[in-house]
């Protein structure tokens, strides 16, 4: 028989191996015991939690009830959710509510009664029960759409038909100027429905091998009649870009229509940023944005400095007849016809915006292979420079408590060690405690947006000036790097754009450990 320190030991290598968070309190409430599962989950070491009213992790709605809830069950028997498990919510350290499934038992220890909660997060299935629901309603709606758009056009053909017939047989000047402003209307009508066909994806399309930098640099000189003076238009184009199959014409229509968007949303003027770059998605990324198929694609940037969107905005933009103009401004069928024609092409549309930091809109198309696309596809497209060493420790600088996580398993997978911070502020704190005595900390791998007194160009500079020994690497999946692209310059440090693929992250991490940039 196994003694009783055995059992204890054996239940504590269980209870920390769990996957899910498992966390005890007393009768009133006070935390005893939690696995590293509720440590990483809550943010919290062990130490923050032990001893500590459970309602800690509550949001305040559901920790004001909690307490009553333990006592009225205390007394009278009454369960709300011991033995019977349901979805609730919880709250880390940084303040932030996320959806829960909650189990909770009780046992009896020393003549005193313990409650034990398994927690598991269901954030991920909410992410991915929302894009599903997402993806249906634009189904049906580009289902809706395109039918009217067909039957319309079939309307329109009669009307437009019928009044040229008519114009042949008018004399009078003042008839032939109606039908002339009716002509025109219909005209108007067309373009709609065409619209409206492109989000439903039935548009007809003429693929071509084409090289997006050159067709951007076409477009320019017309934007900038389009755009007016106020509006300074800034390309960067990759040196190395691969051929895109699609039809010009549409992707003309829309990146002049993004343009135009980018426009409205700078009224006292600003900068539009026009990027190329080739992008390979692995089943990561794939994921996360939806949509998206694994393989190379040619993505476009178009990118402003203008306001942004708030998230409530943002949710609906790609939706027809929606949007935040003013009567007869807009008809809200510009950024749904955009995301139809990339995924009618084969791609996808995807947009990053935050209020007052204006919005990047990335149209991603598919890579064209030549007839050696067989053997193309095999052959990696970047050889990845080796990690510079497991003897560097990185740390990684990122308010996104979930990204934060994904990038230290992704350095830790390529072999490096990593300190975490959520803010700018707590990196810096964390650079003038560490002891030169312990492991020399190599690099400063941020993210350009963060809450605080200093974000990602801020703690650059900080780094640079009082920690010269130490590297910096800056990452963004938003406009800001674009529009201000010669902050970094000024900085001589390199950006890594997000979303990158592990490779990327490999030779970015490596260089910038070095010292060296892309060229």
């Amino acid at each position: 028989m196994p003694n009783k320190d055995a059992k204890l030991t054996k239940l504590e290598a269980l209870l920390q191996a769990a996957v899910d968070a498992i966390i005890s309190i007393d009768s009133e409430g006070s935390i005893e015991n939690v696995n590293m599962a509720a440590e990483k989950l809550f943010g919290y070491e062990s130490a923050e939690l032990i001893g500590k009213n459970v309602n800690i992790l509550m949001p305040e709605s559901w920790a004001a009830e909690h307490q009553g809830y333990l006592q009225r069950y205390l007394k009278t028997g009454e369960k709300k959710i011991l033995g019977i498990g349901r979805e609730v919510k919880g709250k880390n350290k940084e303040g932030r509510s996320f959806p829960i499934h909650l189990s909770i038992s009780e046992f009896q220890s020393g003549g005193k009664r313990f409650f034990t909660g398994i927690i598991h997060d269901l954030s991920r299935r909410r992410k991915i029960e929302n894009a599903l629901l997402q993806a249906q309603k634009m189904e049906a709606l580009g289902q809706l759409t395109g039918g009217i758009a067909h039957d319309f056009n079939n309307l329109l053909t009669i009307i437009t038909g019928n009044l040229e017939l008519l114009d042949v047989h008018l004399k009078d000047e003042l008839q032939r100027d109606l039908l002339k402003e009716a002509l025109e209307a219909a005209d108007l009508g067309a373009e709609l429905t065409n619209r409206l066909l492109a989000f439903a994806k039935r548009s007809v399309l003429e693929p071509k091998n084409i090289d997006l930098n050159q067709t951007i640099i076409g477009l320019v000189k017309l934007m900038k009649r389009t755009l007016g003076a106020k509006v300074v238009i800034e390309t960067r184009f990759s040196k190395d870009l691969w051929l895109s199959l699609v039809d010009p014409a549409p992707l003309e229509s829309a990146l002049i229509n993004l343009a135009v968007n980018a426009r409205d949303a700078m009224p006292d003027g600003g900068t539009l940023m026009l990027e190329t770059s080739n992008q390979a998605i692995d089943e990561g990324y794939a994921a996360q944005e939806g949509g998206l198929q694994v393989g190379d694609y040619v993505r476009v940037s178009v990118s402003d400095s203008g306001a942004g969107m708030a998230p409530d905005v943002l949710a609906h933009v790609f939706e027809p007849f929606f949007t935040t103009k003013t009567l007869g401004e807009g008809t809200g069928l510009g950024l749904s016809m955009v995301h139809g024609f990339a995924e009618q092409s084969g791609g996808q549309c995807t947009i990053y915006s935050e209020p007052g930091m204006g919005t990047t809109v990335n149209i991603y198309l598919p890579r064209h292979y030549g007839s050696d696309a067989e053997q193309q596809k095999t052959v990696a497209r970047h050889e990845v420079l080796e990690t510079a060493g497991t003897s560097n420790l990185v740390l990684v600088v990122e308010d996104d408590p979930k990204v934060r996580a994904l990038s230290q398993q992704r350095l830790e997978a390529l072999g490096y060690e990593t300190l975490l911070a959520s803010s700018g502020d707590e990196a810096l704190e964390i650079l003038d405690r560490y002891p030169s005595s312990e492991k020399k900390i190599s690099l400063v791998f941020t993210d350009l947006v963060m809450p605080g007194k200093a974000n990602g160009y801020e703690l650059a500079k900080q780094v640079r000036a009082n920690f010269p020994d130490i590297n910096v690497l800056l990452t963004s999946g938003y406009a800001e790097d674009l529009i201000h692209s010669g902050t970094l310059e000024k900085l001589d440090i390199q950006l890594l754009r997000k979303p990158y693929r592990q490779a990327d992250l490999a030779t970015a991490i490596a260089l910038a450990i070095r010292g060296q940039t892309r060229g």
